[in-house]
Parts: structure tokens; C-alpha cells; sequence
């Protein structure tokens, strides 16, 4: 362990506190739009990402550099609603809708699979094609016990057509193989939706994988939120859906600025091994505080979702302003709940924050915390997509999203890592920013901010947690803002992942940071 005299830098503090958690843009590309991540739960410093309409996002460091490319489907096409999901062995899949050579825009769902040796996707394996029929706004989910992956999505018996008779059901089909062939299609809908693309349209079908295997899903339409579920691994269904509750003012919603919103529902499990096991959670967004209050719900059910709870109001602002693009996901690990979603809390306009949530207790409470660097101001006349999303995997946590700067879209990643802290900051008596730059190869910078005088240890630590390098050894310092230059060659620090923590007799703060190569 090598300890290290440093003359500090202090700063008077003169604006407000910001978000805690570095941004990082994910995309180069000025249109991209409707992110999904996925973190593999074998390894998560690896993050597969993608946008709309065909872009692929990879990261080998925790999300603080990606390598960008274009995803090609040389017989179906690739046509936007991209997902990203890992298998228990770690493998990506993308799937999305179609615009084939031959054959119908988006007649069918695409799923193709990464090849990390070689770096290059699969041609592409398909279901649910059926004639001229349109099959949309696909989600996928992995069982973690059979490596099965189930897909639901809305099925347009005519795309856009206002004639009464024409049908959007919800679809089901799985893969045994790893995504190399897929069961035929089935409807697990009974009751139609029209085809309008909009509250009275089935969609918003997200699977989630149960305690036993079960295949769980919900969405919105007609007859507002409702949910079906499978104990034979997809083979049967119930039935007929069961009602949940109203969607108040539906799920494709009015909100100033915004192209076009949709508040669909979002289903989870949890599966780890915590008091929570098992518990089935649905987070959607609606207006039923009035068509200037969007808010972002959470209902659970503890028995298989014969019985569901009240709703319970993620943000916790005062009422009057407008949360929306909700998404949620469970850290299989720890059981902890999180949510990303836009929010305007802090202005009178359309100016946008993105926010996330936490519950550490199945739903009871939630903690906010802005995670966006500024905000942003969309154009009504600039389509966003259609969700926004978020992973976690053992206190890694990466949300992603949409803004707009100037007129241009790009998308863009939090660090996120909950060993640090997800408390409010007057909680503790200092903060502790991410290094900049980070990664990096010869120098960072390292700032804190002290708002009482406190006795403090500042140390970077191996990734095994060992303490390799002390900056500050138990010094009582003044309140203050403080700003630390480190060098790795002259610390004894090779390329790799470290931590660097900061820490009192009652509280620690610790970062992830990455030693690039020179």
C-alpha cells in the first residue's frame, strides 16, 4: 500500500448540487432514438446497448467507452423497437422489427445473436410472420433456469386501419435453442384491440420469468391494464386475461413537447434470493392526478397475480408536473427495484430531467435521485421513440436514454453504482464526484465536497477491495470543495479496474474508475 502527500485545491462552493452520477453519451449519431441496455449478469463491465432504427452500442468497461456499429439483417432488414438481452451464458441477442426483401415491412419479429469471438451478429432467426399481418413492439426475457427465451409483441391485423373489424392481438413464442428457432406464434389475448396505435390498441407486452418458471405478462388496451400468465413454460394460458385497473388516460398519453408518449406497462420478477422472492411488479406511467400530473405508478402482486396491490406513486415530487417514459428492473442479485423515467419537477416548461428511483423493501418506499447532467428540451415535431430503459446486475446499475440538444437526439448512460450511495446528500456530510476524465490513461482528477469539517479517509482500492493506494490518511479537513490530481504510473497503477473511496467514522462512498492502456 503506497500513501501519497497532496497539497489540496479548495473551492467555494457557488452553485447548486447536481446530479451525483457521470453521464456518458453512448451514440455518435444524431437520430438515434428508443434505447435498450442489458449488462451481462456473467460480467458486468461487459453492456450491450442499441437504438433505433439499427444501432449497436458495446462496452467492454462498465459503460464509460462504447464502440458503436450499424446491425444488418441482409434477408429480413432491420426496422426499429430494438432489445437487447442476455443468456445465462452471457450472449447478446437483438431483436426488432422487420422490412424484408421479400416479404412486408415489419411482417415479422427478428431475433439475432452476437458472436463476441469473431464480432459479428447471426443472419437472423424470425417468428409470428403471418401473411401481411404487422407484428410490432416486441419484448424478449431469458429464463434463467432453462435458458429458454419467451417474446411477446402486438400483432396488427392492418397497421394504422381505422376499420372496426381490424384486429391488434398479443402474441407469444419461445426458443429452446438459443435463438435459432422459435415456436409458432400464439394469441394469448382474448379480448381485440383496433389497429390505431393507440389506448384502445393491445400493446405494451412485456414477459417476465417467475419464481417456478412461470411466464408472466401484462399490457394495455380496451379494457385497461390487464395480465396473463403460463405455468407449462408458454404451452397454455389462461383463458381469458384478467383485469388489473383502469389505465387512466390510457397508455398513449399527452405530454407537452413530446411527439408522441406512450405509458405501457412493464413486467418483473424477483428472483433473488431476498425476502422479496417472487413478488410480481408492474410499473407504468398515467394520468390519474389530471392531464397536467403524469405520474409514474407500482402495483405488486404476492400470489401469482391473482390479487394486486394499490397502486403506489414512484416519484416523490410535490403534485403538478409531469414523470413519464417509465421503465423498470430488478437487481437479481440484491432484489432491489429501479426505475428510470423523464421528469419535470424543477421547471414551469417543457425542460427534462431524467430521474431514478430505488425501493430496497418490495415497493413500500422509494429514494430519487436526478442522474442527468442538465436538462434538455424536446421538439414536439422530433419522434423520441417509445420507451427509455435500465439494467442492473449486483449493485452495477446503467439507465439509458433520449435527450436533445440543439435539435440533434443522442443517447446516453449514468454510471450508476450502488455501493457507492443512492441516499440523499444532506444525509451524509460530503459527496464524492466520478473521476474525470475516466477512463483514463495518465492523470484524473478526483473532487469531494465537504459541507461540515469532517475527519475523512481517501484511498483507492484493488478490485478485490484491497486498499493500494491512501490519499488522505484520517485527517480532519474543513468544509469545502476539493479537487485532487492522481497520476496512475507514478501510484503503481497498470491498466485495469480500481474503486476509489472516501469515507468517515459513520459513512463510505466509493467509484468505480478504469486505468486505460497508455
Amino acid at each position: 500500500m503506497k500513501t501519497v502527500w497532496i497539497t489540496f485545491v479548495l473551492f467555494i462552493l457557488l452553485l447548486p448540487v447536481s446530479a451525483q452520477h457521470q453521464n456518458v453519451r453512448v451514440s455518435p449519431f444524431g437520430s438515434a432514438n428508443e434505447p435498450s441496455i442489458c449488462i451481462n449478469p456473467k460480467n458486468p463491465l461487459e453492456i450491450m446497448a442499441g437504438s433505433n432504427l439499427n444501432f449497436v452500442y458495446y462496452s467492454l468497461d462498465g459503460g464509460y467507452t462504447w464502440n458503436t456499429s450499424i446491425l444488418e439483417s441482409p434477408e429480413y432488414g432491420v426496422w426499429g423497437d430494438p432489445v437487447v438481452i442476455a443468456d445465462t451464458a452471457g450472449d447478446f441477442y437483438f431483436f426488432h422489427l422487420s422490412n424484408p426483401v421479400n416479404g412486408s415491412w415489419i411482417d415479422r419479429i427478428v431475433c439475432q445473436k452476437y458472436d463476441k469471438e469473431t464480432g459479428s451478429w447471426s443472419p437472423g432467426s424470425y417468428m409470428g410472420l403471418n401473411g401481411v399481418k404487422a407484428q410490432d413492439k416486441e419484448w424478449a426475457v431469458v429464463d434463467p433456469q432453462s435458458n429458454t427465451i419467451y417474446v411477446t409483441w402486438t400483432q396488427f391485423d392492418n397497421y394504422g386501419n381505422s376499420d372496426p373489424g381490424c384486429q391488434s392481438n398479443i402474441m407469444f413464442s419461445k426458443s429452446t435453442d438459443g435463438g435459432q428457432s422459435w415456436s409458432p406464434a400464439i394469441v394469448i389475448s382474448s379480448v381485440p384491440g383496433d389497429c390505431l396505435d393507440s389506448d384502445n390498441t393491445n400493446e405494451g407486452a412485456v414477459p417476465a420469468v417467475g419464481a417456478n418458471g412461470e411466464v408472466f405478462v401484462s399490457w394495455s388496451g380496451p379494457l385497461g391494464l390487464v395480465f396473463n400468465r403460463s405455468i407449462d413454460g408458454g404451452n397454455t394460458w389462461l383463458d381469458e386475461e384478467m383485469f388489473i385497473r383502469d389505465h387512466i388516460g390510457g397508455w398513449d398519453i399527452s405530454i407537452p413537447g413530446i411527439y408522441r408518449c406512450n405509458a405501457m406497462p412493464v413486467t418483473v420478477v424477483d428472483l433473488s434470493n431476498g425476502s422479496n422472492h417472487g413478488i410480481i411488479y408492474i410499473n407504468y406511467a398515467d394520468q390519474s392526478n389530471g392531464d397536467d400530473d403524469t405520474d409514474v405508478w407500482l402495483i405488486k402482486s404476492t400470489d401469482g397475480g391473482n390479487n394486486w396491490s394499490e397502486p403506489v406513486r414512484v416519484n416523490d415530487d410535490p403534485p403538478g408536473r409531469h414523470q413519464f417514459f417509465t421503465w423498470i428492473t430488478v437487481d437479481q442479485v440484491t432484489g432491489y427495484l429501479y426505475f428510470v423515467f423523464y421528469d419535470r419537477r424543477n421547471y414551469n416548461n417543457n425542460q427534462t430531467d431524467v430521474f431514478l428511483a430505488v425501493s430496497r423493501d418490495g415497493g413500500a418506499t422509494f429514494e430519487n435521485m436526478l442522474i442527468s447532467e442538465s436538462p434538455f428540451t424536446p421538439s414536439s415535431g422530433t419522434f423520441f421513440g417509445d420507451y427509455n430503459n435500465i439494467s442492473a446486475v449486483n449493485d452495477v446499475v446503467r439507465p439509458i436514454w433520449t435527450r436533445m440538444d440543439n435539435g440533434t437526439r443522442s443517447i446516453w448512460t449514468a454510471i450508476v453504482d450502488t455501493d457507492v450511495s443512492i441516499q440523499e446528500q444532506d444525509l451524509i456530510p460530503f459527496s464524492l464526484e466520478q473521476n474525470y476524465p475516466n477512463p483514463f490513461s495518465l492523470s484524473t482528477v478526483f473532487s469531494f465536497k465537504l459541507t461540515q469539517a469532517t475527519i475523512i479517509h481517501l484511498a483507492v482500492y484493488d478490485h478485490f477491495g484491497r486498499e493500494v493506494v491512501t490519499l488522505i490518511d484520517n485527517r480532519l479537513t474543513p468544509t469545502g470543495k476539493y479537487e485532487l490530481p492522481f497520476e496512475a504510473s507514478v501510484n503503481g497503477l497498470s491498466p485495469g479496474v480500481y474503486y476509489f473511496g472516501l469515507k468517515s467514522a459513520k459513512h463510505t462512498i466509493k467509484r468505480k474508475m478504469v486505468v486505460a492502456n497508455h
